[in-house]
C-alpha cells in the first residue's frame, strides 16, 4: 500500500468514526431537548441519567472478524450495529415507554428494530427495551443514515446488568451455576420492586390530582383559605357563559 492509499484510508476511516460521533450528538440532543422540555414544562422528568459511547476502531474490527463478515467500512456499516450506543436510566417502567413512545416519533428518525427485553426477559433475567435507531447525518458531501442503539431500563434493570456484567467479565464468562441461578433470582427480585414502585407512583401521581383539584377550589385572602364547592363554581361559570 503505497502512501496515498493509506492516506485515503485514514480519510475514510475518520469519516466513518465520525458520521457514529455524530449520529450520537444528534441523538443526545434529542433526548437533552425532551429531557429540559418535562422539566420546565411538565413539572416532571422522567430520564435520571444518560450515557454514550463509540466503540473503538479495535473493538469494531475484533467483532467483525469474529463475526466472520468482510473486513470494510461497507460490512461494517450493514452488520455491526452497536457501534454507537446510548443508554436511558429511568425511574419507572411507565417512563421507559415513554421516553421510547418519543424517540420514535421523531419525524427525521427511522425506528429500524425493537426489541422488548422488559415484557419478554432474556433467559438470564436481564430486562431492557432496545431501539435500533437510523438517523441522517449530513457530511459536507453526502448524507449518510446512521444506526445508534439505544438502551432504556430502570434504575433496578441497569444496577442488575452491571454487576450481571461485573460477574461474567470477573469469571470470564465460565460462571458458577450456583451464582447463576442467583442472578436470575436477583433480576426476579429487582422486577417485582421496579412493578412495586409503579404502583407507589401511580398513587402519588391520582394523589397530586386530587390534591391539584382541591387546590383550585380554593381561595386565599390575607392568608386565609376560603373553600368554593363544586355547586358555587358551575353556577357562576354558568352565569359568565351566559
Amino acid at each position: 500500500m503505497d502512501m496515498q492509499q493509506l492516506k485515503y484510508l485514514k480519510t475514510e476511516l475518520a469519516r466513518f468514526m465520525m458520521s457514529y460521533k455524530f449520529a450520537l450528538d444528534e441523538v443526545n440532543t434529542k433526548i437533552d431537548i425532551l429531557k429540559q422540555e418535562f422539566h420546565y414544562i411538565h413539572d416532571y422528568n422522567p430520564i435520571e441519567h444518560v450515557k454514550s459511547r463509540l466503540k473503538s476502531p479495535e473493538s469494531i474490527l475484533k467483532k467483525i472478524s469474529k463475526k466472520g463478515y468482510d473486513l470494510s467500512l461497507q460490512s461494517i456499516r450493514e452488520n455491526i450495529k452497536d457501534i454507537a450506543g446510548i443508554r436511558i436510566t429511568c425511574s419507572f417502567i411507565s417512563d421507559i415507554y415513554k421516553i421510547s413512545e418519543m424517540l420514535q416519533k421523531q419525524k427525521d428518525i427511522e425506528v429500524i428494530e425493537v426489541k422488548d427485553y422488559i415484557r419478554n426477559p432474556k433467559r438470564n433475567g436481564y430486562q431492557s427495551l432496545h431501539l435500533l435507531l437510523q438517523v441522517p447525518i449530513f457530511m459536507s458531501d453526502r448524507v449518510e443514515n446512521v444506526c445508534v442503539e439505544v438502551q432504556i431500563r430502570t434504575i433496578a434493570m441497569d444496577f442488575w446488568a452491571s454487576l450481571e456484567h461485573k460477574i461474567y467479565y470477573k469469571y470470564n464468562k465460565e460462571v458458577p451455576q450456583k451464582l447463576v441461578n442467583e442472578l436470575k433470582e436477583a433480576a426476579e427480585t429487582a422486577s417485582q420492586l421496579d412493578k412495586k414502585m409503579e404502583r407507589i407512583h401511580k398513587e402519588m401521581n391520582e394523589l397530586k390530582a386530587l390534591h391539584a383539584t382541591e387546590e383550585k377550589q380554593e381561595l386565599l385572602i390575607d392568608k386565609e383559605r376560603f373553600h368554593l364547592s363544586s355547586q358555587f363554581i358551575a353556577s357562576y361559570m354558568r352565569g359568565m357563559m351566559k
